[in-house]
C-alpha cells in the first residue's frame, strides 16, 4: 500500500518476431527413478499474442517507443509469440488458476473496475477490432487433449489470473486442499520442459525436486507464502505449480531472488478464484493512498520529525506498533477520510499492526470497494481516533503504465491521456507494413470518445489537426482532435472530442 511514482527508461530496439507453432504432448515426462508425484489437476496453458498486442506488451513492460524494423513476413494480425505455462484445475474442474501476467494487458486499466464492453460495438454489426478479443488461451488437459478455455480476468493482490472452462469437471481434478508446508520438505515443481529449437516446439511438463527454505505464516493464521530452494531454479519456474510428494497442490510460483523461489499457497489461490469469478472481471489491489513506515522501524527522532513530542514519541516506540505516514495521496481514499502526514495506524479493524507486511495483508484481506475501520493517533491529539475509510483498486504498478508519471526530462509524446496507446513506426517499418511513417495505434481504450469514433488498433495516425506527427514533442492541448490515418492502406479521417481533465 506504499505510494511510489511510476519511472521508466527511453529505448529503442530492433525488434524481430518469430512466431511459434507449439504441439502439446502428455503433461508429465517419464518419471526418474526416484519416482515423482502424478498431479491430475496440472494442465498446459498455451497463450498466444497477436502482433498488435506484442508491440502493446513491449510498450507497457520494457517502454519500447519505437519500431525500427520487423522481420519481412510479419503480420499485425498473425500470432507472433506464444507462452507455455502450468496452471492448476481447481476442485469443479473447471476453473483454472495460472500465473499469466502477459494475458491481462490485453485489457485496458478501465476494464480492471468495470465489466468488458460487449463484443460488438453499439450501433454496428462490425466485429470488435482484434485487440479487443479476449486473450487467446487454450487448456491442455492431462491426457493431451485441449480444453476451450475463457479468459475471466486478473486477481492483482496475487498477480494470478482465473480462467473457466466451457464445462464443469471438464478435467478430472482433485479436491485442492490448504495442505501443511514445512520448512525442510522436499517438494515437486511442475513447470514446462526446455523447448526445443525445431519446429513444431514440442511443449510439455517437466516436474522436479525442490526444497523448503521457510514458510511465512499469515497474520490471519494459516500461510502467508513459503520459499524453496534448488539448483534447477530459474526465472522460466516462475508460474509453476508446486506439490507436495502425494500430488497434492500447494501453491504457485510468483518470484525468484537468485536460486531462491517464492510460492503463493493453495489458500491464497481459492481465494484469488472467488474474488475473480464473483465480480467476473479482474479484481484490483485494495488502495488506500499513503506512504508510510513501521513504528517498529524507527527511532524516536524519526518520529519527532513528523510532528510527535517526545513523550507520546517515546511511548510510540515503546509498544512497536503502528504505521507512521509520511506521504498522503491528494483525492486518495486516506485523503478523503482526512488521514494527515504523521498521523499513525494503531489497528485495521480491531487488528493491532505492527509491520508494513500485516499492514497490507489486512488490508488485502478487506478488498477494494470496502470499508475498514482505523484507530488512528495523532500527535496534535491526545485521544485515539476511529475513522472508517472506504477503500479503491488500484493495479498492481507493472500493470499501470502511465506516460504522465514519468519524470520531465523523459516525458515523450503520448495520446494516453485520451485512451491511446501508440508506438512510433519509423519509415522502413511502416513500408513494410504498406503504410507510411506516423505512430501505430495498439490499443484503444473502449470507454473513451476514441474509441466510439472509430478509432482502432492497427490504424496508423499520420498527422493531429494537419500537422505530421512527427512536429510534436509533448501532447497538443485541443478541444478536438481530427486525426489523419490509413488503415488497410486507405486513408481516413478521425475526428476525436478531447478528454476533459
Amino acid at each position: 500500500m506504499i505510494f511510489q511514482d511510476v519511472h521508466a527508461r527511453r529505448l529503442q530496439v530492433v525488434l524481430l518476431v518469430i512466431a511459434l507453432t507449439v504441439v502439446a504432448s502428455a503433461q508429465t515426462p517419464a518419471p526418474p527413478a526416484d519416482k515423482m508425484p502424478a498431479a491430475p489437476q496440472v494442465v498446459t496453458i498455451i497463450h498466444r499474442l497477436n502482433g498488435l498486442k506484442m508491440f502493446r506488451l513491449l510498450l507497457r513492460s520494457e517502454q519500447v517507443q519505437s519500431i525500427d524494423s520487423l522481420e519481412s513476413a510479419f503480420n499485425l494480425t498473425d500470432d507472433v509469440h506464444t507462452n507455455v505455462i502450468a496452471g492448476v484445475a481447481m476442485d469443479d474442474g473447471q476453473t483454472i488458476v495460472a500465473w499469466l501476467p502477459e494475458a491481462d494487458v490485453e485489457f485496458g486499466l478501465s476494464e480492471v473496475v468495470a465489466p468488458r464492453p460487449p463484443k460488438a460495438p453499439q450501433a454496428s454489426t462490425a466485429p470488435f477490432p482484434r485487440s479487443f478479443e479476449d486473450p487467446d488461451v487454450t487448456v491442455i488437459g492431462p491426457d493431451g487433449k485441449q480444453v476451450p478455455a475463457k479468459y475471466i480476468g486478473l486477481d492483482a493482490v496475487t498477480g494470478l489470473s482465473i480462467l473457466r472452462l466451457e464445462k464443469k469437471n471438464a478435467i478430472a481434478a482433485g479436491t485442492i486442499k490448504d495442505e501443511p508446508v514445512n520448512t525442510g520438505q522436499t517438494i515437486a515443481l511442475f513447470c514446462p520442459a526446455p523447448i526445443a529449437k525445431t519446429r513444431p516446439v514440442l511443449a510439455r511438463m517437466g516436474v522436479f525436486k525442490s526444497r523448503v527454505q521457510d514458510v511465512q505464516a499469515a497474520p490471519s493464521g494459516g500461510i502467508a507464502r513459503f520459499r524453496v530452494a534448488g539448483p534447477k531454479l530459474s526465472r522460466a519456474n516462475i508460474g509453476g505449480v508446486a506439490t507436495n510428494l502425494a500430488g497434492d497442490t500447494i501453491g504457485i510460483v510468483d518470484g525468484l531472488e537468485g536460486d531462491v523461489a517464492s510460492i503463493l499457497p493453495a489458500a491464497l489461490m481459492k481465494r484469488a478464484a472467488q474474488r475473480v469469478l464473483e465480480r467476473q472481471t479482474s479484481v484490483p489491489r485494495p488502495w488506500l493512498g499513503v506512504k508510510g513506515e513501521a513504528i517498529a522501524a524507527l527511532k524516536v527522532d524519526e518520529i519527532l520529525n513528523h510532528g510527535w513530542e517526545l513523550q507520546r514519541a517515546e511511548a510510540l516506540a515503546d509498544k512497536h506498533r503502528g504505521i507512521l505516514l509520511t506521504q498522503i495521496v491528494p483525492g486518495s481514499p486516506a485523503a478523503l477520510a482526512a488521514l494527515r502526514a504523521g498521523d499513525v495506524i494503531l489497528k485495521i479493524d480491531d487488528k493491532d499492526i505492527q509491520s508494513a507486511d500485516e499492514f497490507t495483508w489486512w488490508l488485502e484481506q478487506a478488498g477494494p470497494s470496502s470499508s475498514v475501520e482505523f484507530t488512528v493517533a495523532r500527535p496534535d491529539r491526545q485521544v485515539e481516533e476511529a475513522l472508517n475509510v472506504k477503500l479503491s483498486g488500484k493495479l498492481d504498478p507493472s500493470f499501470s503504465f502511465n506516460l504522465r508519471n514519468w519524470p520531465a526530462s523523459t516525458k515523450k509524446f503520448s495520446l494516453i491521456d485520451q485512451g491511446i496507446e501508440t508506438i512510433v513506426l519509423k519509415p522502413f517499418v511502416a513500408a513494410q507494413l504498406g503504410t507510411t511513417a506516423g505512430l501505430l495505434v495498439v490499443y484503444v481504450d473502449p470507454v473513451t470518445a476514441a474509441f466510439e469514433a472509430g478509432l482502432e488498433p492497427g490504424d496508423v495516425i499520420q498527422s493531429i489537426n494537419g500537422k505530421p506527427v512527427s512536429a510534436f514533442s509533448t501532447t497538443p492541448q485541443a478541444d478536438t482532435y481530427t486525426f489523419d490515418i490509413v488503415r488497410k492502406k486507405q486513408k481516413r479521417v478521425v475526428t476525436v472530442p478531447a478528454k476533459k481533465k
